[in-house]
């Protein structure tokens, strides 16, 4: 045992020599995870359907670490099956895999649209089911790499008015596992990040509504919402060694919301 414990180190956290994807990777919660991936070491490929991604760039060349922009709308299956292909050209391989990209639509369910309901699961669910089989497929031939999923406080709650959102992240958590029990032999780690309220262009709508953000904030015992840098630390453990052993679990990160 002495001789194991011996063996560790703060190296395990290091991302030195590794390449990652990370679809919506160019604002947000998305950015923020390149960023964290390119301060531990790793290469970023960048995937987002808008070409606003200059802050990207430069957070991450300011980090010593190359970064590649495609851009891409994940509803477009063909796009969606280059990505991994496109990162073995640029980069000769893939090891970490961050499937952030997402769309919420809210309305009342007796007024919901069926082309909502499509159009959220598409970006949420099919593209995050393909993109990570192309993923797995190379992995498996290093024998080794990390996909991680986002998650959230909706796949353990229904929530009101995004029933494809709540639907799409159940299902998001479904497939974390369902990838871990298949991939672990092949030394590849499947978890998921549930974040809680984090402030973002996607919950602008519900901070701007003074009932709604106030009730939201009496639940949280940190008493704030979070901020996309409170998401850094733990999508760097989930892509470094440190997590080996770490397989098919979905991680909250709410400032306690959950266990209120």
């Amino acid at each position: 045992m002495s001789n194991e414990l011996n063996t560790f180190s703060l190296d395990f956290f290091s991302l030195k020599g590794k390449v990652a994807i990370v679809t919506g990777g160019n604002k947000g919660l998305g950015q923020a995870y390149a960023v964290a991936l390119a301060k531990a070491g790793a290469d970023l490929f960048i995937v987002a359907r808008s070409g606003d991604w200059l802050e990207s760039k430069k957070l991450i060349e300011e980090s010593g670490q190359r970064v590649v922009f495609f851009q891409a709308d994940l509803s477009d299956r063909t796009k969606v099956k280059q990505i991994v292909s496109e990162c073995i050209k640029e980069f000769g391989r893939i090891d970490i895999l961050v499937n952030n990209a997402g769309v919420i639509r809210r309305a009342p369910l007796l007024e919901y649209k069926e082309e909502d309901w499509d159009d959220v699961m598409e970006i949420n669910l099919n593209s995050l089911y393909l993109l990570s089989q192309e993923a797995a497929k190379r992995m498996v031939k290093q024998k080794s790499g990390k996909i991680i999923n986002i998650a959230s406080m909706l796949s353990f709650q229904g929530g009101k008015f995004v029933p494809p959102y709540t639907a799409s992240k159940h299902a998001v958590a479904g497939l974390t596992k369902a990838f871990a029990n298949e991939l672990a032999e092949h030394n590849i780690q499947i978890n998921a990040i549930a974040p809680g309220y984090i402030a973002t262009d996607n919950t602008a709508p519900i901070r701007a509504d003074e009932k709604r953000n106030g009730e939201i904030l009496s639940r949280i015992p940190t008493g704030r919402w979070a901020s996309p840098a409170d998401l850094m630390g733990v999508v760097v453990f989930l892509a470094c060694e440190a997590s080996n052993y770490m397989n098919g679990h979905v991680l909250t990160v709410d400032g306690g919301w959950l266990a209120r």
